[in-house]
């Protein structure tokens, strides 16, 4: 039998615990091909919010009454399957479950002594992947330009920061306590950081902060936030859109400031990704992700929660902001 956590009901706004269901299941022996995987780690991100929703949206919803499935760091207890052995630790997409049988064709082996499990969930899994395609591909960030990076303290957000750093811009990070804003200047290197709440004017805190105005925005957050900047941007400024975390659990339409006449204005573009985009250029962001972790020249930040039974309460954290860089639960 392993522990199982369904998605239970669709959830109205905020997601609420209620919205899930812990269960029971048979696990099955496995067959040739196959091997028998116990969970280590489980990555709990804000995207999964819209997968919860029967929306169209660009990776279809979870069933309801069925496992909820993320990012997961397994370790393999048996294996019938060539390209594995017991032993290994593997990662890859896999449901809300403390052991399940698998085929292992979409996942791949991960090294423990290299870096800690974890990590690879993290700043060397999709978190640092979405970083660094994002700011390099849409951003394309140019020496000396200043990026302004929302959700900063998150867990792609540090990173967008730290990657900024390291191609010589300056760096002004938007997070919501005087303790994340501390952070982003004193372990990731940020010039300068903004909390949104306890600025009452943010379009005027941007103009303070980023001097020669916003060439390039990564935006975790949409909304408000979002809003302001586009009084700040420069010409040919360009809006990388990852995440919309302040309006994922709205349930009416947000209302905001029209785009338009700022793109227009200032020839800016804005466009949305995910990170799936650029799948062709994952080797050669690993390995500039690996080198610069190996050089010290990136710090990484995790909230790690420990237990199984605590995946729901760490993922409904994520809306409160209680995570300071990735979170991730230990089973």
């Amino acid at each position: 039998m392993s522990n199982t956590i369904l998605l239970d009901k669709r959830p109205e706004g905020t997601p609420k615990l209620s919205d899930f269901k812990f269960t029971e299941e048979n696990v099955a022996e496995i067959k040739d091909g196959e091997m028998l995987l116990a969970t280590k780690y489980v990555s709990v991100d804000p995207y999964l919010r819209g997968r919860m929703s029967d929306a169209k949206s660009y990776v279809p919803p979870f069933e309801l009454h069925k496992p909820i499935s993320s990012g997961v760091i397994a370790e393999v207890l048996e294996s019938k399957n060539e390209k594995f052995s017991k032993g290994d630790f593997v990662s890859g997409r896999l449901d809300w479950k403390k052991n399940q049988v698998n085929d292992g064709k979409e996942l791949i082996k991960v090294d423990s002594e290299k870096a800690p499990l974890s990590a690879y969930l993290g700043i060397l899994g999709m978190t640092g992947l979405t970083a660094y395609l994002g700011l390099t591909q849409i951003g394309k960030p140019k020496e000396g330009e200043t990026l302004v990076v929302s959700g900063a303290a998150g867990a792609v957000g540090s990173v967008v920061g730290q990657i900024g750093k390291i191609m010589g811009l300056r760096v002004v990070g938007i997070a919501g306590t005087d303790e994340k804003v501390e952070m982003l200047k004193s372990e990731f290197d940020f010039d300068a950081g903004i909390n949104y709440n306890t600025t009452e004017n943010m379009k005027d805190a941007i103009k303070e902060a980023c001097p020669n105005g916003v060439d390039i925005y990564f935006d975790n957050v949409g909304g408000e936030i979002s809003d302001a900047i586009l009084f700040n941007i420069n010409r040919f400024a360009r809006m990388i859109i990852c995440g919309a975390i302040s309006v994922y659990n709205e349930t009416s339409v947000p209302k905001g400031v029209s785009v338009q006449p700022f793109l227009i204005k200032n020839s800016a573009l804005m466009q949305g990704f995910i990170v799936s985009n650029y799948e062709d250029k994952f080797q050669e962001a690993m390995q500039h992700l690996g080198t610069w972790l190996s050089e010290d020249k990136l710090n990484y930040s995790e909230t790690i929660v420990e237990g199984f039974d605590n995946i729901p309460q760490a993922f409904l954290d994520l809306f409160s902001g209680k995570n300071k860089g990735k979170m991730v639960v230990k089973v």
